[in-house]
This record gives C-alpha cells, structure tokens and sequence, in this order.
C-alpha cells in the first residue's frame, strides 16, 4: 500500500483515512465492524438502529449488469437494522472498547421527536464518535420514517433539533436524492443543528419486470416495490448533488461525508476533488469484499505522490472550479475524432451509432473495414469514441468555428 499520511479531519474529529462503510449489511453487527476495521477502514457507519425492529422480504436484491459486468447497480429491499435495540447498542459499546482509535458512526431512525432525542441519548452512551440521522433510506414500510422524510424541509429540522438534545456529539443528516435540490433540506438540518451531510442515500428505483409472471424484481410471492438502487451506476447523480452541496454559500464549510458508487480509488478521488471530505462505501463492499480498503489506500497514496499534495485535505473541492454552468461553457470550437488504424479492429460500431445516433459523419469501407471521418459532417460529439471497444478513437484536430 502507499505510505503516505491519509488522515483528515471530518466534523472536528481526525481520521486514519478518509474511508469508512456507510450504514448498510456490511456493517451491521460487531464481527463485520470489527473485521473492517482490522482490515484498514478508518470507520463504519453502524447499520441504521431505532426502536422499529424491521421484519425483511426474501429474497431482497436484484441487479442490473451491462455485457460482461456482474452488475453495474444493485436494488435492495433491506430497512433498518433486524436486531433488538439492546444488542446494536452493546456491538457499538463492544466496538469503541475494542477499537479507540477507530471512528463509530451510529446511525439512528426514529419516528417521532422523542424517539431521534432518546436514539441520540442512547448511542452517545454507547461511545459513538458521530450521529448520522437517516433521513433517506427509500424502502421503509412505515410512511413517518425514511426518504419522504428528507424530502421535508421542516421535519428535517425539527428532527436534527430533537437529535441535538439528545447529544453533544456531531451530527450528520443524510440526503435523499429523491428530489430537486438537495440543499434545501440540507440547509434546513444545518438550521436545525446538524453539523454535516452525509450525501447520497439509494436513489428510488424499479430495476426490472418479469416478462412472463409481470412481477417485479426481485419478485416476493409474485409482488415486489420501488426501492433502493445502490452501486456504480448512480455515481454521476452522486458527484452532482457533492457539487451542489459544496458549492451552496448556505452551507459553505459544513463538512460532507459523500458516497454513492464509489467503486475503486478514482472514484474516491473524484468525491474529494468535488468537495466530500469522508467517504462511505457499501456496494463495492458487497460485491468485491472488505479487501478494496487495499486498493483505496494504495491508489489515494500514490495519487497524491504524483500530484504533488500532502495531505487529503488540500484536493477537497479542488475541482469545483471547473464545473460552471452550461452557458459559461465555450462554443467556438470542434474537436474531430482522431481514429488509430493500428489499433481499429474494424467492428463497425462508430459507424453504426454515428450513422443511425449521431450526424453520419462517417465513412465506411467494407473491404478495409477501416473508418474515415467526414469533417465536413462532422460536429465533434465524440459518440463514436465512447462505443468503440478497443480505445482507438480519440480527440484529434481542433478547428475554430468561423463567426
């Protein structure tokens, strides 16, 4: 692994490194907390606990791959933790007396102003380092809990306010994507007295339906509902909701805990660069292991060797500069693709999708097999280099546009 110095600061309490599970399966008992932290996690976010004591569907998942991919998104049906209230709070006593130096994220769900203040009470006690509020997980079977709840504004507020008297501790108030502008409720819990946003929770979602019994997966008896869709493929909705947060002068300096796709060390980069100081993973988790911990240390060491910085801290938000809006963008030029003949396999697929989704900017011989650019037709999209398979299109000439 790479050795340098990954620690940072997050909601006034230092970090090994930035890497923590966020609140899900993967962390949802005393064992997996502690395996993760042996293995390198700076902290976990402990599986969502309240006073409801979910009773789970079978089976709970169901994924959406691409080609060769296992899968690219997960959907799941899970709510809050199935264990007794007691015995999350003792794994969480057990957790701190083990592992001091590690961070505990003790997420809590309530129903009423009463139940968040009594949750907070419970889990400072228990030696929790920060609270995390749900107030996003989109599955909930009780309609006063989960992602409906984020979507308003004044219960966000009057539930950080009920959590804040139940504990000194940081609180974090965890988005739900499942709306048009995050900042506002995000605003409204800083108001309330949050200390940062943990961003994003599972975006709502039907993954797919069964052709012949017209169930929806996955399928319990016949019947399934609109869930949680995790993984991968929702990273791009991530990354813009971290932009929007770190960019908001209502929250300017409210730390953020970002997650939502974070696969490999790029994507945590890309989190960083875009404003998230602390970083929650499940779905790699569950696909690949607790061992990607190696590999996110590794490449964010190496990263930061090679871009010259020396310490986590001084890449947050370093690209939010460059993200402007569409109008600011310049117009005054194209790009013409640039295809590597000794690379081209002669598939034809730039073709097809230029030809049949683009401007028929392309040239095709059938015997050579080999494509040309018609710059004429050409407006620079650059669609036939994202479907060639082999990499051998990319950016060549770039031409000004005549006024």
């Amino acid at each position: 692994m790479g050795s340098k110095d990954l620690s940072i600061d997050f909601c006034g309490i230092k970090c090994e490194n930035p890497f923590f599970h966020s609140s899900s399966v993967v962390g949802s008992n005393f064992e997996m907390c502690a395996k993760a932290f042996e293995m390198g996690w700076a902290g976990v976010a402990f599986k969502t606990i309240g006073f409801y004591i979910s009773n789970e569907v079978s089976p709970r998942f169901d994924i959406i791959g691409k080609e060769s991919t296992t899968f690219i998104g997960l959907k799941n049906l899970e709510q809050i933790s199935d264990h007794p209230l007691e015995q999350n709070l003792e794994w969480m006593k057990q957790l701190k007396d083990k592992y001091p130096s590690k961070i505990l994220i003790a997420s809590i769900m309530g129903e009423t102003e009463q139940e968040w203040t009594e949750l907070a009470r419970m889990v400072t006690e228990a030696g929790a380092d920060i609270i995390e509020c749900n107030f996003s997980c989109p599955q909930m079977a009780k309609e006063a809990m989960g992602a409906d709840v984020g979507q308003n504004p004044e219960l966000v507020k009057s539930y950080c306010e009920a959590t804040r008297r139940g504990s000194h501790l940081p609180i974090l108030a965890k988005m739900t994507p499942n709306i048009g502008d995050m900042v506002i409720p995000a605003v409204a819990s800083i108001k309330g007295g949050a200390d940062g946003i943990a961003a994003i929770n599972t975006v709502k979602s039907i993954t797919r339906v069964d052709l012949n019994s017209l169930a929806p997966y996955p399928s319990i008896a016949g019947k399934s509902s609109v869930s949680g869709y995790s993984g991968k493929a929702i990273k791009p909705i991530a990354l813009r909701f971290i932009n929007d947060l770190a960019k908001s002068q209502e929250l300017k300096n409210i730390p953020i805990s970002g997650m939502g796709g974070i696969e490999n060390w790029e994507d945590a980069v890309e989190f960083i660069l875009l404003g998230a100081s602390n970083l929650q993973v499940t779905t790699a988790v569950m696909q690949y292991g607790y061992r990607i911990i190696y590999d996110l240390i590794s490449g964010l060491s190496y990263y930061m060797d090679e871009q010259g910085f020396d310490s986590v801290s001084d890449i947050v938000g370093k690209a939010l500069q460059n993200v402007v809006s569409a109008d600011e963008l310049p117009r005054n030029f194209i790009i013409y693709p640039l295809v590597d003949k000794t690379l081209c396999i002669g598939c034809g697929r730039c073709y097809i999708s230029c030809c049949d989704g683009g401007h028929q900017a392309i040239e095709w011989e059938s015997s050579s097999r080999v494509p040309s650019i018609i710059k004429d037709k050409c407006v620079g999209c650059h669609l036939c280099g994202h479907v060639c398979p082999v990499n051998a299109i990319s950016q060549g000439e770039k031409k000004y546009k005549t006024s």
